[in-house]
């Protein structure tokens, strides 16, 4: 790479140029980085924050952990066997990120605090410009986002919520500075935030207000911490640690399959989730407005070992009432009654769909991504590439979420292909590439055929996955299995290559 110095105060900072710009440090950013360390491309890193570890550094709230087992939930090259339960807590994923940076020596390519405001392509140079925040500029020839979806806050525009006088966060955002014991709180949400924090919060706070729209469906999550003779057979039984991650992956695909094949299937998953309800809640009328009226698995399936008990305890009080206002110290529901709180928490998700429109991108001839999303929908070649933009890519894209398993498991198969794309404009001899319109039309309208069966499209409620006009942009519509043999090669006769034969611009490597 090309690291020019700081140029002296007060004037322009020199360009940084670098073969490949990643963005992020989460499981998407690190994973590409020892792809193509081990590829031998130049690559250098950008993160907003001053560590690794993107959402699991971010979400620190209380209770936050795994809903997926974590033999799964980490990479199939970085086996860890000293996992403390099965579904592990978010300072253990945290520091298995922070251990894979260590152990590849990755922090040395990591620009901290970078914060990416914009991108344009130059049609002459075969290069992207990419802008921090502070002014920074970096030419790389091929930029890859590692961002995600899950990493920009949705706090809901409520009239009044900015005279509220106490403390308001987002659960992404948790202000550890504020103590809840003795607070009325409310939080807002019932997703896989708030299952996790109300259980953890209610034995502290004086009143606890739970602010339901539509119910969850959450079935019972064992999660005891793993005996020491369990871990040391992790550690040094042959093929065991490869054994348990293969049962989970198949057993999740089983899942998997009822969701986008025989959606009849999670009546299985109803029944257990009802059975939950029953046992841990004793209210005749609360278990009702705890129920589920649409199918499981139409909005993610929770997991939890004690969100109903937290729900019943009698310093919960579940709101199903829909929020018109928020005063100085309170909240408003329809009803009319104001409800007196001292801490709002927003549990209420991420920009999801709309996630990829908050960086200002443009392509080959200057066209404008967003603008393009915005008219046509977010759409991605095989969630990967971009018809017309030359050498972008997108780790977790569109359609490439999962409503059943890990995505650390699509995560590792996009980063091979993105890897193979690289290779193949070396071999070509070009520049770069980017996805025919003709290839990237053709694989979304079948990948929304398919999702028109799926549990999603089908199961009767409103969910993040759906845009704001209807249709799935955020997940893939089959199993993994046929996503990864997807994505074992590259086919050249789905994309143009640019610049065939031409030099790279000077000043940057190739």
């Amino acid at each position: 790479m090309t690291v020019a110095e700081h140029a002296p105060e007060g004037t322009t900072q020199k360009a940084v140029h670098t073969r490949a710009l990643i963005i992020g440090t989460g499981f998407s950013g690190l994973g590409m980085a020892i792809a193509l360390q081990k590829q031998g491309v130049d690559f250098l890193i950008l993160e907003k924050a001053g560590d690794v570890g993107g959402t699991w550094r971010d979400n620190s709230y209380p209770g936050c952990a795994c809903d997926v087992p974590s033999h799964l939930y980490s990479f199939s090259f970085e086996p860890k066997a000293t996992w403390s339960k099965l579904f592990s807590p978010q300072p253990e994923i945290w520091d298995y990120l922070k251990g894979v940076a260590e152990k590849y020596g990755l922090r040395r390519y990591i620009r901290f605090d970078s914060f990416v405001d914009r991108a344009h392509w130059d049609d002459a140079e075969y290069r992207w410009h990419v802008f921090t925040t502070d002014g920074q500029e970096y030419v790389a020839q091929f930029l890859i986002s590692g961002a995600g979806a899950l990493h920009i806050p949705l706090i809901p525009d409520i009239e009044g919520k900015d005279e509220f006088r106490g403390a308001s966060f987002h659960s992404a955002q948790w202000d550890h500075d504020v103590d809840l014991t003795g607070k009325r709180v409310a939080v807002i949400g019932t997703g896989a935030s708030a299952i996790q924090i109300v259980p953890s919060i209610v034995k502290d706070v004086d009143e606890l207000q739970l602010y339901q729209r539509t119910p969850p469906w959450v079935v019972p999550r064992p999660n005891k911490p793993f005996p020491e003779a369990v871990k040391n057979a992790f550690a040094y039984v042959p093929g065991l640690r490869l054994a348990v991650r293969s049962g989970i992956y198949w057993f999740l695909e089983g899942l998997g399959y009822a969701m986008t094949r025989r959606p009849a299937l999670l009546r299985g998953v109803e029944l257990v989730g009802k059975l939950n309800i029953r046992r841990s809640v004793k209210d005749k009328e609360l278990r009702r407005r705890l129920t589920p009226t649409y199918t499981a698995g139409c909005k993610r399936i929770l997991y939890s070992p004690n969100y109903y008990q937290g729900v019943a305890n009698p310093k919960c009080q579940l709101i199903t009432d829909r929020i018109t206002r928020i005063t100085s110290d309170g909240i408003v529901t329809d009803d009319g009654v104001e409800h007196k709180v001292d801490v709002i928490v927003y549990a209420t998700g991420f920009h999801v769909t709309d996630s990829y429109t908050y960086v200002d991108i443009k392509g080959a001839g200057g066209e404008d991504l967003v603008d393009r999303w915005n008219r046509e929908g977010v759409v991605a070649h095989r969630g990967v590439a971009v018809a017309d933009m030359p050498n972008l890519f997108f780790l977790l894209g569109p359609n490439t979420g999962l409503g059943h398993t890990s995505v650390v498991f699509m995560i590792e198969a996009q980063v091979r292909y993105v890897a193979i794309a690289i290779a193949e404009v070396d071999r070509y001899d070009a520049q770069a590439l980017a996805p025919s319109r003709s290839a990237q039309d053709r694989e979304n309208a079948e990948l929304q055929a398919e999702l028109g069966h799926t549990v999603w499209n089908t199961g009767g409620c409103r969910s993040w996955y759906l845009d704001e006009h209807g249709v799935n942009r955020a997940l893939w519509s089959g199993m993994t299995w046929e996503y990864w043999r997807d994505m074992r090669k590259l086919k050249p006769s789905e994309y143009q290559f640019f610049g065939v034969g031409q030099p790279a611009a000077v000043g940057s490597p190739r």
